[in-house]
C-alpha cells in the first residue's frame, strides 16, 4: 500500500513515498520536489560474507530521460558513471556507512536513481534522504536517520538548498549530514570564509535537518515499522581470543612504539609470524587453521586499535612519537621536470606528492555531457594513487571512487585562487602523483598542487595548503589529532580535512566512524587546523611564495584582444574562411568568445603579432583621407572594387583610376592587382569611395 509523508524544508516541500515502486527491495522509497525525483532502493543479504570489511555498495544512477535528453556518444544509452554521479554515490554512502552494526559482514546494497530533473533543486540532497529512509524503514540492521542538506550563502544570509542561480553568487558551497544527535559528515568549498563562519554555516545546516529526520520516523510508523532483523556479531573462540591476546599485546605495544612506518609494519608482521608459530602450529585441520589465522588478525587490530588509543588518551603520545598539535617534518621542491610548464614536490613526514601543472588554450577543456547539459571545464585536477605509494603491488587502470573523490577535494580547494579567466585566459590542468602515503594524500596534492602552480606562473590570488585533523573519544576523553598517520586515520573516529590560505578555508571534508561529534569538537578541530595550516604555508613560502614572473618557454602564449561583437562575424567569415585562412598564415590558434574577446595563442609571438595585426586589419573602419594598401577583386564598366582592411570593399570610379581619361579601367588595372587608394568619402549607408589618382602624380598613370 502507498505510503507518504510531507515535510517543508527552506521553503521546499518535499515528499517521501513507500509502496508503489519497487516492492521486492527490503526497502524503496521515491523522493520528489517539485520536477526532481528519486527511487532509491536498499537490499541485504540475509548471509554473512566471509570478510574483514563490511561490503556495502552504493551506485547512483543518472538517467538521461530524467531532463528529456538522448545520451551522447554511439551506442545513446547510459554509460559508466560520470565522474559527478561517483561523488554524488559517495556523499550517500559516507553519512549511512558509520550506522550499520559494528562487525556487519552482509553484502548490502543502496541504489539511487534519478527518475526526473529539472535542475532547480540538488538532487544528491534527495537521493541521500532516500537512501536513509530506504534503510530506515526496512528490516536491515541501521541505526538511523540520517539526512544531508546543502548550505550556500548569499550577500551574507545562509540560504537551504541553494538553486545553481543562488550558487553562482554564494561565496559557501557545504553539504551537511548528521543525525539528531550531531554531525556524521562535510563536503564544500568555500571563498575564504573564517572558521567562526564555517561553524555558524554547520550548525544552521544541522539545526535545518530535522524535519527530514522526522518525516522519516513518521514513514516508519505509518508503512508499518518493520522489525529490524536480529543479529549478533560473531564472538569467535573465546579461550583462544584470549591467549592470542597475551601474547600479542606486549609485541603490538612494542611495535606501536617504532616511528618509521615500515619498520613499525614489519614488527607488527613478526608478531603475527610469532604468534602463528607459539598458537597455530598444532592445528592441522585447513578450515580450522584458516578460522583462526583469521581470528589472529582480528585480535592484531583490535589491540592496535586499543593500545594507539590508549597511548593518545592516557600519555599524549601518537604512535610516531609526536605530541597532539606537531606537523610532521615538511621539505618543498619546485621546477623539477623540465617541459612540465611548473611542478613542485610536496614530503610531509611519509607521504610525499609530486604536483604538475600544463596550461592549454580553449581546445583543451574538457567537454561534459551531463543531466544539466554539455558543461565547459577550463580548470581539472587529476589525482593518481599508485600501488607503489604504499609499497604494494596492484592493478594499474582507471581511477576509483576514492582517487575522483580526493582529486575532487583537492580540486575544491584550488578553484577558489585560481585568476579570473579574463586575465589568465589558459585552461589549467594540475596532476597529482602520490608517491609514499601516509596520511592525508588529498591535502598533500594540494599543497603540491599550489607550488606547481607558482612554479609555472599562474597569478593565484593567494596559497593554499591543506590538512588532515583526527578525534580520539572514548566517553568523556577526547583527543583532536593534527595532521593524522594513515594509521591514525583507520584507528581513530574522525577523518577531518580543511585547506585553505591565509585569509580563511577554501575546502573542507569531513567522515566520521562515530554516531556523530558534537560542535565543541569541531570548533576546536577548526581552529587547530587554523594553526597547523599557517605552519604548512610557511614551510611551503620558504622555497616559494610568489608566482614566477613569467610562463614556461614550453607553454603556449595567449594574447587576447577586445572587438566590436558585430565584426565576429567578418573575422570569421563565409563557413570560417577568413579565421582558417589567418591559422593558416600564421599557425596560430584562435578562439573567439561571443561578448567580442578573441584570444591568441601560439608559441612564437612573432606569429601571435601578425595574427592580431591582420584581425586588427579586418575590424578597422575605413577613414576618410588615409591611404590603404589594397587588391582589385571586380572590375565593372564604371570603376574597380578594390577590397582594403582585409575584407572591406570601396568603390574606385574610372574616373579616380587615372590623371588622363581612360577608355576602359581594364586599360590600367586587371582583377588581382595590388593598388594604394585613399578613401574620399565614406557615406551614411558606409559606402566607400575610393581615389588612386589623388596619390599619383599628374603625369603618372
Amino acid at each position: 500500500m502507498k505510503t507518504t509523508v510531507t515535510t517543508s524544508v527552506g521553503g521546499k516541500q518535499i515528499t517521501i513515498e513507500t509502496g508503489r515502486m519497487a516492492k521486492q527491495a527490503d526497502g524503496s522509497v521515491v523522493v520528489s520536489c517539485g520536477n526532481n525525483m528519486v527511487l532509491v532502493t536498499a537490499v541485504c543479504s540475509k548471509n554473512a560474507k566471509d570478510v574483514d570489511f563490511f561490503p556495502l555498495q552504493v551506485e547512483y544512477q543518472e538517467k538521461f530521460y530524467a531532463s528529456g535528453k538522448i545520451p551522447g556518444g554511439y551506442f545513446k544509452r547510459e554509460g559508466k558513471p560520470t565522474t559527478e554521479a561517483v561523488l554524488t554515490a559517495r556523499l550517500i554512502d559516507r553519512p549511512i556507512r558509520p550506522l550499520f552494526p559494528e562487525g556487519f559482514r552482509n553484502e548490502t546494497q543502496v541504489v539511487a536513481t534519478v527518475l526526473s530533473t529539472d535542475s532547480s533543486f540538488p538532487v544528491a540532497i534527495l537521493a541521500s534522504l532516500g537512501a536513509s529512509a530506504a534503510l530506515h524503514i526496512s528490516d536491515i540492521p541501521f541505526s538511523g536517520p540520517t539526512a544531508a542538506i546543502q548550505v550556500g550563502r548569499v550577500d551574507g544570509q545562509l540560504v537551504l538548498n541553494p538553486t545553481p542561480a543562488q550558487l553562482e553568487v554564494s561565496d559557501l558551497d557545504v553539504i551537511v549530514a548528521g543525525t539528531r544527535h550531531g554531525i556524521l559528515m562535510v563536503e564544500g568549498e568555500t571563498k575564504f570564509v573564517s572558521e567562526a563562519d564555517m561553524l555558524a554555516a554547520l550548525k544552521f545546516g544541522h539545526a535545518s535537518l530535522q524535519p527530514f529526520l522526522n518525516a522519516q520516523d513518521e514513514l516508519r510508523e505509518k508503512s508499518g515499522s518493520k522489525a529490524k532483523r536480529p543479529w549478533t556479531a560473531p564472538k569467535g573462540d573465546v579461550e583462544f581470543r584470549r591467549a592470542a591476546e597475551d601474547f600479542l599485546k606486549p609485541r603490538i605495544e612494542k611495535a606501536l612504539n617504532i616511528r618509521e612506518k615500515v619498520e613499525r609494519y614489519a614488527a607488527s608482521d613478526a608478531a603475527k609470524a610469532d604468534a602463528k608459530l607459539a598458537l597455530l602450529s598444532n592445528i592441522t585441520e585447513k578450515d580450522v587453521l584458516s578460522k583462526r589465522e583469521k581470528e589472529l588478525t582480528a585480535v592484531i587490530e583490535d589491540l592496535k586499535y586499543k593500545v594507539a588509543r590508549s597511548m593518545i588518551l592516557d600519555r599524549g603520545i601518537r604512535i610516531d612519537g609526536r605530541d597532539l598539535k606537531t606537523v610532521r617534518p615538511i621539505s618543498n621542491e619546485v621546477a623539477l621536470l623540465p617541459r612540465a610548464h611548473g611542478s613542485g614536490l610536496f614530503t610531509r613526514g611519509e607521504t610525499q606528492v609530486l604536483g604538475t601543472v600544463t596550461l592549454g588554450t580553449g581546445d583543451d577543456e574538457q567537454f561534459i555531457d551531463s543531466l544539466h547539459g554539455t558543461q565547459k571545464r577550463k580548470f581539472m585536477l587529476h589525482y593518481n594513487f599508485p600501488p607503489f605509494s604504499v609499497g604494494e603491488v596492484g592493478r594499474f587502470g582507471g581511477q576509483g571512487r576514492r582517487e575522483i573523490g580526493h582529486g575532487n577535494l583537492a580540486e575544491r580547494a584550488l578553484k577558489a585562487v585560481l585568476p579570473d579567466f579574463d586575465k589568465f585566459p589558459y585552461t589549467i590542468r594540475v596532476v597529482s602523483e602520490v608517491l609514499e602515503s601516509n596520511g592525508s594524500s588529498s591535502m598533500g596534492t594540494v599543497c603540491s598542487g599550489t607550488t606547481a602552480l607558482l612554479d609555472a606562473g599562474v597569478p593565484i590570488k593567494g596559497n593554499v595548503a591543506g590538512i588532515a585533523m583526527g578525534l580520539i573519544k572514548e566517553g568523556d576523553r577526547v583527543a583532536v589529532l593534527s595532521d593524522i598517520l594513515g594509521d591514525e586515520d583507520h584507528l581513530g573516529d574522525m577523518d577531518f580535512k580543511v585547506a585553505g590560505t591565509g585569509q580563511g578555508i577554501t575546502a573542507v571534508q569531513m567522515d566520521i566512524k562515530i554516531d556523530s561529534v558534537s560542535f565543541a569538537v569541531m570548533e576546536t578541530a577548526l581552529n587547530q587546523a587554523r594553526e597547523g595550516r599557517a605552519f604548512i604555508l610557511s614551510e611551503m613560502e620558504k622555497v616559494i611564495k610568489t608566482p614566477r614572473g613569467q610562463i614556461s618557454e614550453f607553454a603556449p602564449r595567449i594574447e587576447t584582444i577586445k572587438i566590436n561583437p558585430e565584426k565576429i562575424r567578418e573575422v570569421i567569415g563565409a563557413g570560417g574562411k577568413v579565421i582558417r585562412g589567418i591559422t593558416e598564415a600564421t599557425g596560430v590558434k584562435i578562439e573567439i568568445e561571443d561578448d567580442g574577446r578573441i584570444h591568441v595563442a601560439s608559441s612564437d609571438p612573432e606569429a601571435a603579432k601578425r595574427a592580431i595585426q591582420m584581425i586588427n586589419d579586418i575590424i578597422a573602419e575605413a577613414e576618410v583621407g588615409k591611404t590603404y594598401a589594397g587588391r582589385v577583386v571586380k572590375i565593372t564598366d564604371f570603376g574597380a572594387f578594390v577590397e582594403i582592411l582585409g575584407g572591406t570593399q570601396g568603390l574606385l570610379h574610372i574616373s579616380e583610376v587615372s590623371h588622363e581619361r581612360i577608355r576602359a579601367v581594364t586599360d590600367v588595372l586587371k582583377e588581382g592587382d595590388k593598388i594604394d587608394v585613399k578613401v574620399l568619402d565614406v557615406d551614411r549607408a558606409g559606402r566607400i569611395k575610393l581615389s588612386r589618382k589623388a596619390l599619383l602624380s599628374p603625369d603618372q598613370q
